[in-house]
């Protein structure tokens, strides 16, 4: 028989650590701010950091960058979506062949989740690359 206990449950929702959660919003909010006035590739530079700084695991690591990198654009191409009727978004679509809108903002999420994702593990496997070997 399979006992459940207090571990178990927090083994399963360890996004819900308030330490991934700062890590996630202090992601969220650089890579969004930074991807306002610097070009594309600067959004690794966020989730790298806080990677060093924050992460510990390596899922955990690629997880919150993935989701905080992958929501920061997507709120970026969303507002650029709202803002000009989806006129941008929608010829995108169709040169690509993609049918919808909707499906280009996905893709910008996945390629800025990828990307965050990629910085941040990154940055913690640096941090444990550089770590004593005795620690």
């Amino acid at each position: 028989m399979i006992r459940y206990g207090l571990n178990s449950i927090k083994h399963c929702v360890w996004f819900l650590n308030f330490d991934f959660m700062k890590a996630f919003i202090a992601i969220l909010f650089f890579s969004f701010l930074i991807s306002l006035y610097l070009p594309w590739w600067t959004l690794i530079i966020p989730a790298f950091i806080f990677g060093i700084w924050m992460l510990e695991r390596g899922f955990q690591a690629f997880f919150i960058g993935f989701a905080a990198a992958g929501f920061a654009w997507f709120f970026h191409a969303a507002v650029i979506h709202f803002l000009n009727d989806a006129i941008l978004s929608t010829r995108i679509a169709e040169m690509m062949g993609a049918g919808s809108p909707w499906v280009i903002l996905l893709i910008t999420f996945l390629t800025g989740g990828i990307l965050g994702g990629l910085g941040a593990l990154t940055g913690m496997l640096l941090k444990l690359n550089l770590k004593p070997a005795g620690t």
